[in-house]
């Protein structure tokens, strides 16, 4: 899928002459006359020339040259995730021997990402293997064009992230206590944050209420161990792959400025590497980034909805009430109805739920089977024709 709106790209090495600016203000400052008038307190004020701005199709073949391309996101903009396609698109007509790196998959499941390029299993088996929905949680239907292009032209695509386990042990008691198989399972160094990065991490920490009774030290090993683990698994692979270009997808805050994947990949491997922004709302100042890239905000395509309030339970998924004059209630589907399958395919708990309907259109008709009667021991089966809103 080709982007056409406008995405607008800012070369932040055009913030050097920001630094002339102060410079010659401050040289101003200095020489000024007596008795000429001061210069007022907000004269410094950075500015970008908007004449300058280019599109993100202009800035691929300024990375002819570059070994690796970092590309942020937010999670859940739908462009963030056409723009990092269009960037792999033209990476790879620059030279097919490209790979993507991902923050989205861990590094334990890998060959399951190895048997889907190959086409040893499909999309859903891979989703299933991987336990994407487990351990991401994300919409897939964000990422699947990248993936599906990746399988159709046989780039290997590399997980990069830590297993969940780790991190949230690291979440629970710190670096410090780990256990020694525990820590072993990380890289070797893991370097402390400098100032700049345990501020910003700092301000992160101060917007999520539900971690203010966390640990702020646990919190930045956390994300020491993202950045860190990311950085280290990419270095691996370029060791290993010495021919291969490479495209690292994760979110702005692990690739935004020096501090975690970019300056700890370099720390690891003397490679080249271009680090490009999506739609960042931060301070916009030299060392952020190489480029800045601002998509027009689009929905992803809709999925269809069965019009349900599901709960998950040990048992699987119940229905908790369906919502008025939706496929479920129409259906008679009740509440304390498990599902038990979609078209056949067993419903064990949300996660196999959430692989069963991602990719479904409004309009779509499917098959759910419900068990009812559970809390009477009835156990009924029931099967429902649906059409998906």
């Amino acid at each position: 899928m080709n982007i056409t709106a406008p995405v607008f790209a800012v070369r932040l090495a055009t913030l050097a002459a920001l630094l002339a600016l102060f410079w010659l203000s401050g040289c101003a400052r200095a020489s000024a006359p007596a008795g000429a008038p001061a210069l007022s307190e907000v004269a410094t004020t950075p500015a970008l020339d908007l004449s300058a701005l280019s599109t993100v199709q202009d800035i691929i073949p300024r990375l002819a040259d570059t070994r690796v391309v970092m590309v942020g996101e937010q999670h859940t903009r739908y462009d963030h995730h056409l723009v990092q396609l269009d960037i792999i698109r033209g990476l790879h007509r620059q030279n097919p021997r490209l790979a993507i790196g991902l923050e989205m998959f861990q590094q334990p499941f890998q060959r399951h990402l190895d048997d889907y390029v190959a086409g040893d299993i499909d999309e859903q088996a891979m989703l299933r293997e991987t336990e994407y929905y487990q351990r991401w949680g994300m919409d897939y239907g964000m990422y699947a064009p990248i993936l599906r292009y990746a399988r159709e032209h046989r780039l290997p695509l590399i997980a990069l992230n830590v297993p969940v386990e780790l991190t949230r042990e690291v979440g629970r008691v710190g670096l410090d206590g780990l256990l020694d198989a525990q820590r072993a399972a990380l890289p070797a160094e893991i370097q402390p944050a400098d100032a700049a990065y345990r501020q910003r991490m700092h301000e992160v920490f101060s917007h999520h209420p539900n971690d203010r009774d966390q640990d702020f030290q646990h919190f930045l090993d956390v994300q020491l161990v993202w950045d860190e683990g990311m950085a280290a698994r990419a270095a691996e692979y370029l060791q290993s792959s010495p021919e291969q270009r490479m495209v690292i997808l994760a979110g702005n805050t692990h690739l935004a400025y020096d501090s975690p994947i970019p300056g700890r990949l370099a720390r690891r491997s003397a490679v080249t590497t271009s680090v490009i922004l999506n739609s960042w709302s931060g301070p916009i100042e030299p060392g952020l980034a190489d480029f800045l890239l601002f998509p027009e905000e689009r929905q992803a395509p809709a999925s269809g909805k069965i019009g349900a309030m599901l709960e998950p339970s040990d048992e699987g998924v119940i229905v908790a009430s369906c919502i008025e004059d939706s496929p479920c209630a129409r259906a008679g589907m009740r509440s304390g109805d498990r599902i038990a399958t979609i078209d056949q395919t067993a419903i064990d708990s949300m996660a196999d739920l959430r692989r069963a309907m991602w990719y479904r259109k409004p309009g779509e008709p499917i098959e759910i089977e419900v068990v009812r009667g559970r809390l009477l021991g009835g156990d009924k089966t029931i099967r429902h024709q649906l059409t998906l809103q």
